[in-house]
């Protein structure tokens, strides 16, 4: 990966976001370390990226705000004067059946995980297209592809992940963007480990490998979607899952 790049990452406090932000770290780079509501987990995450070589920045902004991520992107880009990577990875989940889901665990979801990577993609095209290069990297999930039980307000927000990954693709690659998702399978993250131990040991029969994802596997494939090695690929949807789901 090529250093010296502006790199904002969202949703960076913990978990995928926190490997995501550290894996690309690298002597030079500008990396924005987005969170909403976890500055000490963020301050972490800002620690690890200088280790790295890195410059961290902490920027808090609610992604699911158009006013607050139109202000957070103006001020990156007007302190840059560029944005050469974004990866949409904040989400949350509000899980429950659909017959007994309330509007507002729908519309949680919803504006996070799905308005957010529109509102930040917006956010972010006209300046990757003034300067004809970036990376637009998003975070979806396996369950956006395969559905599951008491999750319809989150699969079908990472489904349209998906629909807006492909659709941008096609939007922007003349300018010499990509848009490509990766979509994670079970990952040992704060979300996964909340579950009981009756579900997690039923979903580790699905997953052929043996055993659960850790973020830093996820990290690997958003770095390869980010770098110079991935110019020709766009529109992708790379599955890391352990070989769970292999569509």
């Amino acid at each position: 990966m090529a250093a010296g790049r502006v790199i904002v990452v969202t949703g960076a406090s913990r978990g995928i976001g926190r490997a995501v932000a550290v894996g690309m770290a690298q002597p030079g780079s500008q990396v924005i370390v987005n969170y909403n509501a976890s500055p000490g987990p963020a301050q972490e995450t800002a620690e690890l990226v200088g280790q790295k070589g890195a410059t961290p920045h902490l920027l808090q902004f609610d992604i699911a705000d158009p006013e607050s991520v139109k202000n957070a992107f103006k001020h990156i880009v007007d302190k840059f004067e560029r944005v050469d990577v974004l990866v949409n990875n904040a989400g949350i989940s509000r899980d429950n059946l659909l017959a007994i889901m309330k509007s507002s665990e729908w519309d949680e979801v919803m504006n996070t995980n799905l308005k957010g990577a529109f509102l930040c993609s917006q956010a972010v095209v006209k300046p990757m297209m003034r300067q004809r290069h970036g990376r637009i990297v998003n975070v979806t999930s396996v369950v956006g592809v395969i559905g599951n039980a008491g999750q319809c307000n989150y699969s079908a927000a990472k489904a349209g992940v998906i629909g807006l990954t492909r659709s941008l693709a096609r939007e922007i690659v003349s300018r010499n963007i990509t848009v490509n998702a990766v979509a994670p399978g079970f990952i040992e993250t704060d979300m996964t480990r909340a579950l009981p131990q009756k579900a997690r040991e039923m979903l580790l029969t699905q997953i052929p490998a043996g055993r659960y994802g850790t973020p830093e596997d996820v990290a690997a494939a958003v770095a390869f979607l980010a770098s110079e090695s991935a110019g020709y690929i766009t529109g992708q949807v790379i599955h890391v899952n352990g070989g769970m789901y292999m569509g």
